[in-house]
């Protein structure tokens, strides 16, 4: 313990001096969206064939009424009950469809199983059309399934890597009724919308487009949202906004820490102060060892039949107490702090509590996210 306070001490003194890097301005472009330019999610069900016996078993109605209905609008009749075969899956189909889309685009495709196939390896999704919210179709997705897993049993053995019950289709959906994002929903001007709402940005946003284009084209309606004017808006609409999204502004940064305890990640900004506080760590070690010896009573002068061995149980407690496990930080940045806790390789756990006790007692100015 005395070497880790030492280390960490020396961290802190040494990086203490650094000043902050001024923040260099961003475009609007990186901070958000203009009101009505969004994805849109399709969604779709379908059949996965080509499968090697790893498909949906035969007690899957759903599967053997899909095949049914499939096969039937090939012109070739069946029953749900003559359909026995374990090579074809049921799966859900997704995808995201742009904010401006064109017949004939392609777009990515999601696969994932709905019945209880083991494996979609090798399968070819047959031809799905894709719905939107609106129960219209948009684009129809087919092809080959990209696997990023396996998995293999025998004799019940099993081999499995990843998840091989989901997979893509790269450029799979083809889209086939053409979308355009409707930006301009109130004829007079149009919102620009902030990824993270905060009311200082979005007065600096405003500020920044009075500058370029004159003042009163734009105000703030809220604290993730901008108002722009378009009544003296001068050539089309799209060159306007082009010219828009190219503003660079500086914008103000929310002190937050984040925290990945499973990769053992902390991410802090460097503008995150810490005040003066004292860490107490009291750290105790107790250890107990238990020895067992058996001891063998010795008969002198014949054979006893009721002698037995005796078994003596040592206890040993052993109480180790640090004396010097209480520190006194200096008010600096919590990025030194946590680069000292990292060099003197201190568990993510014990890191993340020692930032959660600053937090509680006011010593720490920031939100700590624990993913």
């Amino acid at each position: 313990m005395n070497r880790l306070i030492l280390v960490i001490l020396s961290l802190v003194c040494a990086f203490a001096p650094i000043a902050e890097a001024a923040a260099s301005p961003i475009r609007l472009k990186d901070l958000g969206r203009f009101q009505g330019w969004r994805d849109n999610p399709l969604v779709g069900y379908g059949i996965v064939t080509g499968l090697s016996g790893t498909g949906d078993s035969p007690r899957n109605e759903v599967t053997r009424q899909a095949l049914k209905n499939t096969l039937g609008r090939l012109g070739i009749n069946v029953t749900a009950d003559q359909v026995q075969s374990r090579n074809v899956a049921v799966v859900m189909v997704t995808a995201t469809l742009p904010p401006s889309a064109n017949v004939g685009d392609r777009i990515d495709i999601a696969i994932t199983s709905i019945g209880d196939a083991r494996s979609l390896a090798g399968g070819t999704l047959l031809m799905t059309p894709l719905m939107g919210p609106d129960q219209q179709s948009y684009a129809l997705a087919q092809g080959a399934l990209v696997i990023g897993g396996y998995r293999f049993e025998a004799e019940q053995n099993l081999r499995q890597k990843n998840y091989p019950t989901a997979g893509i289709l790269p450029g799979g959906g083809t889209v086939e009724r053409a979308v355009e994002a409707n930006l301009q929903s109130d004829p007079r001007g149009i919102t620009f919308v902030l990824r993270d709402p905060d009311i200082t940005t979005a007065e600096t946003i405003a500020s920044g487009i009075n500058q370029n284009f004159g003042y009163g084209i734009a105000s703030v309606k809220s604290a993730d949202a901008v108002y722009i004017s378009t009544s003296e808006m001068a050539g089309p609409l799209n060159s306007f906004l082009a010219r828009i999204e190219n503003v660079a502004v500086t914008p103000d940064r929310i002190s937050r820490i984040v925290i990945n305890e499973r990769s053992g990640t902390v991410v802090a900004g460097g503008s995150v102060k810490i005040s003066d506080v004292v860490i107490a760590q009291g750290d105790i070690k107790v250890s107990v060892a238990i020895d067992n010896s058996a001891s063998q009573s010795n008969i002198y002068g014949g054979y006893v039949r009721d002698a037995r061995g005796l078994i003596v149980t040592n206890t040993r407690l052993d109480v180790e107490e640090d004396k010097n496990a209480v520190l006194r930080f200096p008010g600096t940045s919590v990025a030194d702090l946590v680069q000292g806790l990292s060099r003197a390789e201190v568990p993510t756990r014990t890191m993340i509590a020692i930032l959660q006790a600053m937090k509680a007692a006011g010593a720490l100015h920031a939100d700590i996210i624990v993913q």
